[in-house]
């Protein structure tokens, strides 16, 4: 069974760290996924015969890590998948990005166009047939003049495809190692972490916070020093 960090569990949510370039759900490819890999350490945990109930809340783009809940439960599912539609689901990232930042913080707003057949979005103009808008905060945490990398804590508004990858990357911004968006680093892992996740438990109402943070190593290294 593969190995899973679960970050916190009860008897209506699991929180675990989603590994880099596993799929948040089975895709065409037919690799293993966090669905299954969880599904699997429940059956396995709680000796439960057929089928076990997995709610999937929401996702994160295969290569990016980082923290996720899913649902044990339907009523648990459908009232986290409320809060995401209510934009209560707080989520936040950290990205390594090419460049120095012309402001330390802001907030960004854009239409993005998904071309299914790329798998890829792009900024367009609003009124832009079947473009969705999307925003998200930001703020540098630091700026490394040797490398010219700079490290950018990210707070979405929106879950838009491939989001924070588009909107750093129209701004001459890409993420280091995403080669899909021009990034500098080229076979590296991409620098885009979910480390933070804020909700309201679906049942007690109580709101609870999880951070997980990526291994200070490669790329990653640049975060030494930070207080996150």
């Amino acid at each position: 069974m593969q190995k899973l960090n679960v970050i916190y569990e009860d008897n209506h949510i699991i929180v675990v760290e989603k590994m880099v370039n596993i799929p948040s759900q089975g895709d065409k490819t037919g690799d293993v996924d966090m669905l299954s890999i969880i599904k699997d350490y429940l059956k396995e945990k709680y000796q439960k015969p057929g089928n076990v109930y997995l709610g999937l809340i929401h996702r994160l783009d295969r290569p990016v890590g980082g923290v996720m809940v899913f649902a044990k439960t339907s009523k648990a599912a459908a009232r986290l998948s409320e809060q995401v539609r209510e934009k209560a689901f707080q989520k936040e990232y950290l990205v390594v990005v090419n460049g120095k930042m012309k402001s330390q913080k802001g907030e960004w707003k854009d239409w993005l166009f998904k071309n299914e057949r790329a798998n890829m979005s792009k900024v367009v103009s609003e009124g832009t047939k079947n473009a969705k808008q999307a925003s998200l905060e930001y703020e540098v945490l630091k700026y490394n003049e040797e490398i010219n990398l700079s490290v950018v804590r990210v707070k979405l508004h929106t879950g838009r495809h491939h989001q924070i990858r588009v909107q750093f990357s129209s701004r001459g911004h890409s993420i280091y190692g995403d080669q899909k968006y021009g990034g500098r680093g080229h076979g590296k892992q991409i620098a885009l972490w979910a480390y933070r996740l804020t909700i309201f438990h679906p049942i007690t109402k109580e709101e609870m916070t999880f951070q997980v943070l990526p291994e200070i190593n490669g790329t990653w290294k640049i975060l030494e020093g930070i207080d996150l």
